[in-house]
């Protein structure tokens, strides 16, 4: 009976021993992401059969290493459960940043003193990658309208600086970068965060209405004038 009891229990620790029991990872390709943007996951565990992931918002799948794609702003714990052939479980947790890059232009009537005397409301505003397309209206980003507080708010932005466009029947400036184009760049914008901008702009009477073109030709103009002063003394 004793050598019974014996083997019984060598039995149980060996069974116990032959137990598998899963461990849960993975990694993720981006923690901060805009709304709409991938999310890639890699699924590193080990001693796992089967997978269960919770994104947090509503969404599962058993995918071992799947894609998901978050449609609004927030913060998510993603859960990834691992069940071993014996159904023993194992969990990791990661918390993805959803948030837009934003940058919000306020277009302002210039003045001396640069203090804030009057909003322009209806001004077209549009964003450019670089100052030659500014100056040439080529590669436009994103073209919107100030509301009756002056303001328009772009979404979904890159992280980097743009070049500012105002033009409105009787303001614009196109002036302003002639004098100095830091009056329509932007800073590099932070990633996932709300940035501002203030556009200011010239007024010009009704009698001086100006329209786009007039800073086309303040384009050529300004082209012109590097290229005179473009002398190679390498020789």
């Amino acid at each position: 009976m004793k050598r019974i009891f014996i083997l019984l229990g060598i039995l149980t620790v060996f069974l116990i021993g032959c137990e598998v029991r899963p461990y849960a990872d993975f990694i993720v390709d981006y923690r901060f992401v805009q709304p709409n943007e991938m999310v890639r996951f890699t699924n590193l565990s080990d001693r796992a059969t089967s997978y269960h992931w919770d994104f947090g918002d509503g969404t599962i799948t058993s995918i071992p290493s799947p894609t998901h794609v978050y449609t609004s702003e927030g913060i998510y714990t993603v859960t990834l459960t691992a069940f071993s052939r014996d159904g023993n479980r194992d969990v990791a947790t990661m918390t993805i940043e959803v948030y837009y890059t934003e940058l919000e232009v306020t277009v302002a009537k210039w003045n001396s003193r640069e203090v804030i005397e009057y909003i322009v409301p209806d001004a077209s505003v549009r964003l450019y990658p670089t100052l030659a397309d500014w100056d040439f209206e080529t590669n436009m980003v994103v073209e919107g309208y100030t509301n009756s507080n002056g303001v328009v708010t772009f979404i979904g932005l890159r992280a980097q600086r743009y070049y500012v466009d105002v033009w409105h029947d009787f303001y614009d400036n196109y002036a302003l970068r002639d004098w100095d184009p830091s009056y329509i760049t932007t800073h590099q914008l932070v990633p996932y965060q709300f940035n501002t901008f203030l556009a200011w702009a010239d007024y010009y009477p009704p009698a001086y209405k100006r329209g786009r073109e007039n800073k086309t030709v303040s384009a050529k103009i300004n082209q012109q004038r590097r290229t005179l002063l473009e002398i190679d003394v390498s020789n």
